[in-house]
């Protein structure tokens, strides 16, 4: 069984982004260290196909992941950037019920049933896990489908955004299994699903 594994950047009070989504304010934070030791060694898959050519990385092999789910607000800035495969080294999946056709031959829109869907690619063989890229409401929707938390805490609150899970009231507990703090004030948690 794969892995789905919530890879999230996150304010102190959990906000991935302001009320409209923007999440500009965490780049800052993406300093030689964070990037160099964390996000290239150990995630370079999360890296978008785009950023990773300019910086000469996109010859990095995939450590974690094969494949990445993210929602339709996340897609839509790659999208409005010109982008329309920012994954294009992972097997790419957007959840749409707006979206009628994919604009790339590499994404595939599930417009449908997306626990359904996320529960059967957890169920094929492969070392790699499934990287969720985001956003609020598809955590949500997928919630308890979720195995791994990697919560990368920014030194920034918010007040109010786009909270980690956009759903209802209801009880998961975790198991932290790692945590790692950088000079620049980023915390690194690591947690799994208690099943």
């Amino acid at each position: 069984m794969r892995k789905l594994t919530y890879f999230v950047a996150c304010s102190i009070d959990g906000f991935i982004g302001a009320p409209d989504g923007d999440a500009q304010f965490f780049i800052p934070f993406v300093d030689e260290e964070f990037f160099e030791d964390f996000l290239k060694a150990e995630y370079p898959e999360t890296l978008p196909t785009h950023g990773r050519r300019p910086l000469g990385i996109d010859d990095l092999e995939n450590r974690r992941f094969d494949t990445v789910i993210q929602g339709r607000a996340s897609y839509d800035v790659a999208l409005d950037a010109g982008v329309t495969s920012p994954y294009a080294h992972l097997r790419e999946y957007v959840a749409s019920r707006s979206l009628k056709e994919s604009p790339d031959p590499h994404v595939e829109i599930i417009a449908d049933d997306v626990v359904g869907r996320v529960r059967e690619l957890k169920a094929e063989d492969g070392e790699f896990g499934i990287y969720l890229c985001g956003g609020s409401r598809l955590a949500g929707a997928l919630v308890d489908e979720v195995d791994e938390l990697v919560i990368k805490t920014y030194p920034v609150v918010l007040g109010s955004g786009m909270p980690m899970f956009g759903s209802g009231f209801d009880v998961a507990e975790y198991a932290l299994d790692q945590v790692r703090l950088f000079k620049n004030g980023v915390l690194v948690r690591t947690y799994s699903r208690k099943r």
